[in-house]
Formats: structure tokens, C-alpha cells, sequence
């Protein structure tokens, strides 16, 4: 018998009514393939009924999402001592009187090995969590699960500016100082960054973004004031690639000072007030000076060039690696894999680290496309016909799994997608998940704009706000677009399509980091051929085989004989086939 969690992944998949095979009771009956179950969409949800069985509910569809998660409402004390706050803020450099509406109460906690403590508290949301202090020394404790931001209740209508810090304490300083726009993440700075980036063991923290979005989308600018160390840099720019760049500034706090409570303390209220009002717009492109790379140039230092992230294709990461703000320009013969290929590199960089991708398919509806994947990830077949099928607890699970790290970008309305369109959602996707990587699939399902002159103009101006936005957004993009009709050889073979071979313009070449064709050889083998990589320390130009296993969709290592393999290495390729570049 299938849990409830499992049945409604399988019956959320389902966004038409229809009728369809019982998942919890036909494996039980003579006649398994007897549609019983009559499903009924309505609206975000999915009615089912089953006249077998009588099994009946009502299950939301895997894309929806709850604006805040539902946490349990946990006990806050109802009497609190103003005089110990009032104290324990006081100790700060914070005015009480300037913060009392905020939500703060007061009581005893124990701490481990300290015993019972009197204590400050700072609630979060309806009950959702309070964060304890203890008034003498640094103990910190805390009740349920804090999930949203700090003090979003208390923000003054209609606000265009929003600042956020890292703490409470820096929050209740602006207060004190005459900021009252301001807000506190809930859980502090990462703890392990990775040059200005943070761990992907960290994305999920950063769903309160998710859940103010109105408040963000609201505001003029939000401006980033937290902490001045490599944990409160790996914060703002993670911040920063969710809410858009172009909306944030960042605060440079005083010498000596590393937080805006430490800059009341140390230099009073003006001061605070002063260091924010003269907040930067965190820029886009611009110009830096060497201070700017003092992280990246020690890196390089200690490490010396090191490539991007590995596709999981020993024989592709001879070629190319995957990095953040770049786009990919993938093409190939109709039939060649192109998107089985893409598909799986993601399924890989999910895998190995946690990439979540949006996806734009159009020639692959989402249960579909969800099915490849879950074949890639199982590695056993989806459908019927295999003795190897996978098990519908397999299938559930590869669902949850795909769930967690796909969002797919669905023209639902029947309009036409646009480039603006496609890029409006990823940015949600952005601010929603945290997605690493945007597939766009392929280029001539998206309507051209009318103002363009010519198609060349279009597409060059739609390529530069797709390289644009894997800038801003610090994610990779592979856009798959089709070649022109290819010459065909005096055998009877097709020639191997390159980036001047797309249809419609040069500039897919020109504006491209990565270049890649996928292509199928005579022999039915999956060709890749790199033919242009901006930058030699992500990889080179040449070209590799690779096996494909039908029943999976899943691409593996071609063994060969190192005597016969004319394809082992780039280098080879360049050196006996000068076409290939």
C-alpha cells in the first residue's frame, strides 16, 4: 500500500482529467491495467476517485508551493520583564524606547553546561520560532524552526527601500538609529563559503527569500548591510543572485567596525545612519579595482587556473567543465541527442552538487520529460516492455528527486514565449530555488520580437540577455538551437553542423562561451565536438564518442583501444581532422 506522501506525487503529475490505472489497488487485481481512478483537476489541485477500491482525496500539483512553510506553532511567554530587555539592549548602545514594538520577550532558558539563564527572545513570524540570548555572556538557543524574515511585520507601509542585515542585534540598531526599513535573516551568514560563493549545503536556507517575495518585489532597492567578513560576502552576493543585482546596493561599514551594531557602539547613531544612506548599488559590469579580486587572486595563488565543475563524463571534462554565468550554445541534426545529452549533464550536476535547474522544453511536455530523467537518475526504463522496469516505489522516488530539482517553465496560456517571458520566470526560479542552471529547448519556439529589423538583429539582441542574465544570476545556460539544412556528403553521410551552421545568425558563434554539437556518427555512435570555448581553463575545442543506452537514456565512456581510438584526445582530433574544429 502506498503512504500518502508517495500517492500524491504520482497523482500530482496529472494537470487534465482523465481516467486513469489505480496505483494502490490495481497491482492487487486480475485485470491491473482497468483505468478505475477518474481524476478531475481543479485549479492548482487534482480531485481523485477510485470506484474500485473507493480510495478518494485531493492532491496539490508538485509546481505549487506554499508562500511560507507550514511550521508548528511553538509557546511564547506572555509576561515579559521590560527592565531586563531594556538592560540587555541597553548593553548594546540600543535605544529600548526606539524598538519595543518589535517582537521581543524575555524570560529564563537553560543552556547546556550554563544551567538556566535569564534570557532575551526575539520571535519569528505567528509562533513560528523565538531566538534566545542570554543576557550575560554569548549563549544562544532557540525554539521551533525560524524561517522567515526577522521584523517583515513591523516594516512601514509602502517602504521603496529595504535593508537587510544579518542579525537581530544589527537590526534593532538600525531601529535605534531611525532605519525602520529593515529586516533580519533568520539564519545568519553561511558557515563555510567557497570563495564569494556558498556551499551548496546551504541553498535551502535561503527560502525566506522565496517567501517575501511581494515585500522584495515591492521595494525600489533592498539594501545589503551585513557583516564585513567573507561569510556576510558569500551572503550578499547569494542575496544578490536571488533578488536581481540590479535592485541591490551594498553598505562599506566604517574602519574598525564589522556590523551595524558594532558601528552604533563604536561611533553612534549618525554614523549607522550615515554608512547606509550612502549605500553603492552593487554593480552589474563596471569597472574594479584590484581590492575587489583579493579573494580570487589569493585562490589563484595557492591553486593556481582551476576549470569549472566536472559534467560527469570523464572524456566531455577533457573537453569542457561547466561554470556559473555562462551560455552554451548546443546544436545538432534532428535525432542526434541533443537534449538527451543536456538532460544528462543536469541530471549529473544534481547529482554530484546539488545544481537545481529551470527548464525550458518545448518539444518535451513536462510528465515526459520527467519520466528521461527519472530513467537517467534510476537507471532502469520508465515505461512498460523491459523486465527491468523500474518499481513504482523507484518511480516515486526518482519524481521526489526530480522535484527537488527541476522547475519546469510551461507556456500553459497558449501564448507564445518570448525571451522576456522565459527570463522573467527563471528569475523567479532563481529567487523560488535557487537554480544553478536554464535550459531553453530549442531557440525556434520563441517568438522574435516585431520591432526587430531583421532576424540576425533579433537573435543577437536575445543572445545578449541571455549572456546577460547567466551573468547577473551567476547560472549556466545551455541553449539548444537548430542547425540549417546540412550538405550531404557523396557517401551518403551528413556533415557534422558548427556554430556558423545555425540557423538565423552568426552571433549564435559569436555571443557563445561554449559551443557544442551533438551528432551521430554512421556507425550510430553519439559524437561530441566542441568547436569554440572563450576561455582555455574551462576546456578546448576537439571532440569525443560516447556510449547511449537506450532503455535508461543514460550516456557512458565508449571503451576503446588506445591504437585505434582516433577520437582519445582533443589534440588528436585537431591533428587529423582539421574539420572538426
Amino acid at each position: 500500500m502506498l503512504n500518502k506522501e508517495n500517492l500524491d506525487l504520482i497523482l500530482g503529475q496529472y494537470t487534465e482529467n482523465t481516467r486513469i490505472v489505480c496505483p494502490e489497488c490495481s497491482e492487487e487485481r486480475t485485470k491491473k491495467n482497468v483505468r478505475t481512478m477518474n481524476l478531475t483537476v481543479d485549479g492548482n489541485s487534482t480531485l481523485y476517485h477510485c470506484h474500485h477500491c473507493g480510495i478518494a482525496g485531493k492532491v496539490r500539483h508538485p509546481d505549487y508551493r506554499e508562500p511560507v512553510p507550514k511550521v508548528r506553532a511553538i509557546s511564547v511567554p506572555k509576561t515579559i520583564d521590560e527592565g531586563l530587555i531594556e538592560q540587555y539592549l541597553s548593553s548594546r548602545g540600543i535605544d529600548f524606547k526606539a524598538v519595543k514594538d518589535y517582537p521581543i520577550v524575555s524570560g529564563h532558558k537553560f543552556y547546556h553546561g550554563h544551567g538556566e539563564l535569564p534570557s532575551v527572545g526575539f520571535v519569528y513570524g505567528d509562533k513560528e520560532a523565538v531566538k534566545w540570548r542570554s543576557i550575560e555572556g554569548k549563549n544562544f538557543t532557540q525554539d521551533g524552526a525560524s524561517r522567515t524574515l526577522w521584523g517583515i511585520e513591523s516594516l512601514p507601509e509602502g517602504a521603496k527601500t529595504l535593508v537587510i542585515v544579518e542579525g537581530e542585534m544589527d537590526l534593532l540598531a538600525c531601529a535605534s538609529a531611525g532605519v525602520d526599513c529593515c529586516v533580519s535573516v533568520p539564519n545568519g551568514a553561511p558557515i563555510k563559503v567557497s570563495s564569494k560563493a556558498i556551499v551548496q549545503a546551504d541553498d535551502t536556507k535561503f527560502n525566506y527569500v522565496w517567501a517575501a517575495k511581494d515585500v522584495i518585489e515591492s521595494v525600489d532597492r533592498v539594501i545589503l548591510a551585513v557583516d564585513s567578513d567573507d561569510a556576510g560576502t558569500a551572503l550578499a552576493e547569494e542575496l544578490a543572485r536571488r533578488i536581481g543585482r540590479a535592485k541591490c546596493w551594498t553598505v562599506k561599514w566604517p574602519a574598525d567596525c564589522k556590523d551595524a551594531n558594532d558601528v552604533l557602539q563604536k561611533l553612534g547613531s549618525e554614523a549607522l545612519s550615515d554608512a547606509i544612506g550612502e549605500a553603492e548599488a552593487m554593480p552589474l559590469e563596471g569597472v574594479y579595482s584590484a581590492d575587489d579580486y583579493a579573494l580570487e587572486i589569493s585562490n589563484l595563488y595557492d591553486k593556481g587556473l582551476v576549470g569549472g565543475i566536472s559534467t560527469g563524463l570523464a572524456s566531455v571534462d577533457k573537453l569542457f567543465t561547466i561554470v556559473p554565468g555562462q551560455l552554451s550554445v548546443v546544436t545538432g541534426l534532428p535525432g542526434s541527442g541533443k537534449s538527451e545529452f543536456i538532460d544528462q549533464i543536469m541530471v549529473n550536476l544534481a547529482q554530484s552538487e546539488g545544481w537545481k535547474f529551470a527548464v525550458a522544453s518545448f518539444e518535451n511536455p513536462p510528465p515526459l520529460h520527467i519520466a528521461k530523467l527519472s530513467e537517467k537518475y534510476v537507471g532502469k526504463p520508465f515505461f512498460e516492455g523491459s523486465p527491468d522496469r523500474m518499481s513504482r516505489v523507484e518511480s516515486v522516488n526518482a519524481m521526489k528527486w526530480v522535484s527537488d530539482h527541476f522547475l519546469f517553465l510551461e507556456q500553459r496560456g497558449g501564448d507564445s514565449a518570448t525571451i522576456e517571458s522565459i527570463l522573467d520566470r527563471a528569475r523567479q526560479a532563481v529567487m523560488r530555488l535557487g537554480i544553478r542552471g536554464l535550459v531553453i529547448d530549442p531557440y525556434n519556439y520563441i517568438a522574435q520580437s516585431k520591432s526587430m529589423d531583421n532576424e540576425h538583429q533579433g537573435i543577437n539582441e536575445m543572445l545578449t540577455k541571455l549572456v546577460s542574465f547567466a551573468r547577473a544570476n551567476q547560472i549556466h545556460i545551455w541553449f539548444i538551437a537548430h542547425p540549417a539544412k546540412m550538405a550531404t556528403n557523396p557517401d551518403g553521410t551528413t556533415a557534422v553542423p558548427k556554430g556558423m551552421n545555425i540557423s538565423g545568425s552568426a552571433a549564435f558563434f559569436a555571443k557563445a562561451d561554449l559551443g557544442v554539437t551533438v551528432h551521430l556518427s554512421p556507425e550510430k555512435d553519439t559524437e561530441i565536438h566542441v568547436w569554440k570555448c572563450r576561455f582555455k581553463w574551462i576546456g578546448t575545442t576537439g571532440g569525443t564518442v560516447l556510449g547511449y543506452d537506450i532503455p535508461t537514456g543514460r550516456y557512458s565512456e565508449v571503451k576503446w583501444d588506445k591504437l585505434e581510438n582516433p577520437y582519445e584526445t582533443s589534440k588528436d582530433w585537431n591533428e587529423t581532422d582539421s574539420e572538426w574544429l
